[in-house]
């Protein structure tokens, strides 16, 4: 079964994101050897079976924190087929650096621009387009609250996939 890992700081809706694409199909358990727990799914997408991981909350890809260590072990050691960093998209600039340190590492990434309804709210407007073409990885926006996105995101999945 293919791998999709959720990264991202505390709080930009990893979870959210996690529980909507799973829906039923949620294990919950303490990473060994820690006390840091790891949420483990399934999905479907475009026929094709995901193991989805949500991650403990980072910032850097340069652990300070065990739940920081846990979320850098599952990328390196469970080799995932995607991971989809998910930012709030108010604080863009602020999160881009965990965007580019996942990039360096030669990670195959899909940027999940999150909140986006509370985001416009306040005025901010992103150019996916550009920040893709800046990236060279898909970017999509979401509010995962609410379900928006979600489907553009499973497409993005399905395209990346193909190309390989």
């Amino acid at each position: 079964m293919k791998k999709i890992a959720i990264v991202g700081n505390p709080n930009v809706g990893k979870s959210v994101l996690f529980n909507v694409l799973t829906k039923r199909y949620v294990t919950v358990s303490n990473y060994p050897g820690t006390t840091v727990e790891v949420s483990r799914g399934e999905t479907l997408i475009d026929n094709v079976k995901y193991e989805v991981i949500d991650t403990p909350g980072m910032y850097s890809l340069l652990p300070i924190t065990e739940e920081e260590a846990v979320a850098r072990r599952i990328l390196i050691n469970e080799k995932p087929d995607f991971v989809i960093h998910v930012i709030d998209g108010k604080n863009l600039e602020r999160m881009l650096s965990l965007t580019l340190q996942l990039v360096e590492a030669s990670l195959r990434v899909l940027l999940v621009l999150n909140i986006m309804d509370e985001a416009e709210k306040e005025g901010v407007t992103i150019d996916t387009h550009l920040l893709e073409k800046e990236l060279n990885i898909p970017v999509v926006k979401t509010v995962s609250t609410a379900g928006i996105g979600i489907e553009d995101l499973k497409k993005r999945i399905s395209a990346h996939e193909r190309r390989l």
